[in-house]
């Protein structure tokens, strides 16, 4: 008998790993959102025909205001949640025009590198924050 289940669509994400004087950039998801109540990297979907950077700059125009400069791949990560599979392309920013602020009524904070393993990430952000352990050389 043919397999009739509708395949698995997987979610493409730009995320940004904004980084500024020692501290990233994390954005808290709201409580009804995939996730809800868990800290981000900010970003979002990618739309039809869009690339990475494009869907990035969009994303944190309109969550929070700031136009990025200098981006660049930091990594990619496929994770299979129970309701739903993302594919995230987490981009390092290292320069932006603009003041962060949370245009979508989100809580956001410049956390400190060294206290980011504090906070609560979805499981597929975790391999970011190990990531960024390393590129920082913090201990």
């Amino acid at each position: 008998m043919p397999n009739t289940a509708p395949e698995s669509v997987v979610v493409h994400v730009a995320a940004g790993v904004v980084v500024w004087d020692g501290k990233v950039l994390i954005s808290l998801r709201h409580n009804d959102a995939h996730q809800g109540g868990l800290w981000e990297f900010p970003g979002g979907k990618l739309e039809p025909g869009e690339g990475v950077a494009q869907a990035l700059a969009r994303e944190l125009q309109e969550e929070l205001g700031i136009r990025i400069g200098n981006a660049s791949p930091l990594m990619q990560i496929a994770h299979d949640y129970k309701d739903k599979s993302v594919l995230l392309d987490f981009l390092l920013v290292e320069s932006f025009d603009g003041e962060p602020q949370g245009r979508e009524g989100q809580r956001w904070l410049w956390c400190p590198l060294a206290e980011l393993p504090g906070y609560q990430f979805p499981e597929a952000n975790k391999p970011v924050v190990a990531r960024l352990m390393e590129v920082f050389e913090v201990v």
